[in-house]
């Protein structure tokens, strides 16, 4: 986890007059203390993680024995998983988020962790497919990429995420209409460390699964840092010689509890906001 004491960037005039800067100074939610002190607890037992082989297990009625945790597997994969609760929010309001936050300017994506996400920006193709009114909301924010740049604990990355549908991440689709996931956002991607000489892009997948739970929904997150999807399967790539640090699963699940504690705690507000209002405008 990042210690350094971070402070707000100025924004930009055309910024500060946009009505949702007010997101962005509002105080920053206090990350879960549950999810925080389990992590505090250093590594998980690998034995524990999820297998990328076994992805289909995450549709599995229930809860794994480790839902909050991070290790570096034994075929070297860095692990992450995190369960964020999200209290009075439905599963229409995150389809609208991950669409809505990519359709605007950086600020949209700084109001989501403005401590730790610096900018985002999608191509001109995938905005047109996001304007279209005959897409559908749930269908918005697949076969997108999103170029962000943000800190996940080791300094500001230049991050590539490709979302993709769910039939094309190696599930069971059949296990997957039947089970209690309601919503699955993922995909692969790589990111490199923006002021590194060493130019390196790590491959990752990652996976959001949802579910409804009293009073809100919850959020099963997993990474797999050192793998990537070819052809709809997961597959470990990670070069033998290669060995993740530590240090990067373990960021990345502190940064997934600080930003998603953040995005519960103003989502249903900022949803009833501009829900009706269109998706690209500012």
């Amino acid at each position: 986890m990042n210690e350094n004491k971070k402070e707000l960037k100025p924004l930009a005039p055309y910024e500060e007059a946009l009505p949702y800067s007010k997101y962005y100074y509002r105080e920053m939610a206090q990350p879960n203390p549950e999810l925080m002190g389990l992590l505090a607890q250093g590594p998980m037992d690998p034995d524990k993680a999820l297998p990328l082989t076994e992805i289909n297990q995450i549709l599995d009625p229930g809860y794994h024995e480790v839902e909050t945790g991070y290790c570096i597997t034994g075929d070297g994969l860095g692990y992450v998983a995190v369960n964020n609760v999200f209290p009075g929010c439905t599963i229409d309001m995150m389809r609208w988020w991950f669409v809505w936050h990519a359709a605007g300017g950086n600020l949209r994506y700084r109001i989501w962790d403005p401590l730790d996400h610096v900018a985002i920006a999608i191509s001109d193709q995938d905005r047109r497919k996001i304007k279209d009114p005959a897409v559908p909301l749930a269908d918005k924010f697949t076969n997108v990429d999103h170029f962000v740049v943000e800190d996940t604990g080791g300094g500001e990355e230049n991050i590539l995420i490709r979302f993709k549908k769910v039939c094309d991440m190696g599930f069971d689709m059949d296990k997957y209409e039947g089970s209690p996931t309601k919503e699955i956002v993922g995909g692969y991607g790589t990111s490199e460390f923006r002021f590194s000489p060493m130019n390196f892009k790590a491959p990752a997948i990652m996976m959001h699964t949802m579910r409804e739970i009293e009073g809100g929904i919850e959020f099963r997150t997993r990474f797999w840092m050192g793998a990537r999807i070819v052809e709809g399967k997961a597959l470990n790539v990670t070069p033998p010689f290669v060995k993740i640090p530590i240090q990067a699963p373990m960021g990345l699940a502190f940064h997934n509890v600080v930003e998603y504690s953040n995005l519960a705690a103003f989502l249903p507000e900022i949803y009833e906001e501009y829900k009706d209002r269109p998706l690209t405008e500012d």
